[in-house]
């Protein structure tokens, strides 16, 4: 797990040392590093300028679905198998923000802690602040820090609420929907937004009534929103006892097999840093924008003509945007 970093300028002496203690597998300057990069610390960005020529070797999982679906449970049976191969795993278990203290409310290091002893396995817990579908904006440079740090898989369970799912889909390499028979069957299949991002479903629960049903249900839903070069296979499993966890390893394998003989691999990475660059920059132009509109003479003037009518938001807004040009 051991990485050897280059020697490069650009980084202070301390963000420096972080990185390398990072690469050198270093497990406390990697909690320190995550912490830094998810509070959006001011060495934040020249942490990670560090670490990013390190990435891209792990493998990116997204674990998402509905409360109660048992994700932590079946990422739990996922990680004992990955273990008992070999690899190694880093789990961002994504939660609801406490509303008090701003922190991560579950816990799902609380539920894994079978893991607590094991080097191989490292769990993070992290707040989904807010953030519909319970990925906070620091996810995807967490998941760096963790790459860098030479972990064969990171594993990203969501908190998984409403539409909101489809953001795991933005940063994993495959997506796991999991589906629980009795919780509202035709409405979980009717998300065809949700369907076509899953690239494997996963009926959990399997034991339960109605699992067949639902399974009929997926099929027919997914026939409507096929995407050309991978159709999503149904895998149903009882993650409290294993069944069918080898099979939904095995279709994950598969499925990683098909983005990498392909090329979708490639332009999935593409196509998710071509979004991450334009969210980024998006939020550096509405601070910018937001620095022009606190205490700015001109602005006030001009909200008192949006105010009088004198004047459309569209003209004001296009003045502030002329105004961030060099």
């Amino acid at each position: 797990m051991t990485r050897t970093p280059t020697a490069e300028p650009g980084p202070a002496p301390a963000v420096a040392d972080l990185a390398t203690r990072v690469l050198a597998g270093d497990r406390l300057a990697l909690t320190r590093a995550i912490t830094r990069v998810e509070n959006g610390r001011r060495e934040a960005a020249a942490l990670l300028q560090a670490l990013t020529p390190h990435t891209g070797h792990a493998y990116l999982l997204g674990i998402t679905g509905p409360p109660g679906g048992g994700k932590s449970t079946l990422t739990t049976a996922l990680v004992t198998l990955l273990r008992a191969r070999g690899d190694t795993v880093a789990i961002i278990a994504v939660d609801p923000t406490s509303a008090l203290s701003g922190g991560a409310l579950l816990g799902d290091r609380i539920r894994m802690l079978e893991f607590y002893d094991d080097p191989g396995v490292f769990i993070r817990s992290m707040a989904s602040r807010g953030v519909l579908g319970g990925l906070s904006a620091t996810t995807g440079d967490v998941a760096r820090v963790l790459d860098a740090f030479g972990f064969d898989w990171v594993i990203i369970e969501t908190v998984g609420v409403g539409q909101g799912e489809v953001a795991v889909a933005g940063l994993a390499d495959t997506t796991l929907l999991i589906e629980v028979p009795g919780l509202g069957d035709d409405v979980q299949a009717i998300k065809a937004g949700v369907l076509e991002v899953a690239d494997i479903l996963v009926i959990n629960k399997a034991d339960k009534e109605g699992a067949t049903k639902l399974a009929t249900t997926l099929r027919g839903m997914l026939s409507l929103a096929h995407t050309p070069g991978w159709s999503p296979p149904i895998v149903q499993t009882v993650a409290a006892t294993g069944q069918g966890v080898p099979e939904l390893l095995a279709a994950i394998a598969n499925h990683r097999g098909y983005l990498e003989h392909s090329g979708a691999r490639t332009d999935r990475t593409r196509a998710r840093l071509r979004a991450e660059v334009l969210d980024r920059a998006q939020e550096l132009l509405t601070a910018r924008l937001l620095g022009l509109m606190d205490g700015d003479a001109g602005f006030t003037a001009a909200l008192a003509q949006l105010v009088a009518r004198e004047r459309d938001p569209a003209s004001v807004a296009a003045d502030l945007v002329a105004r961030l040009a060099p």
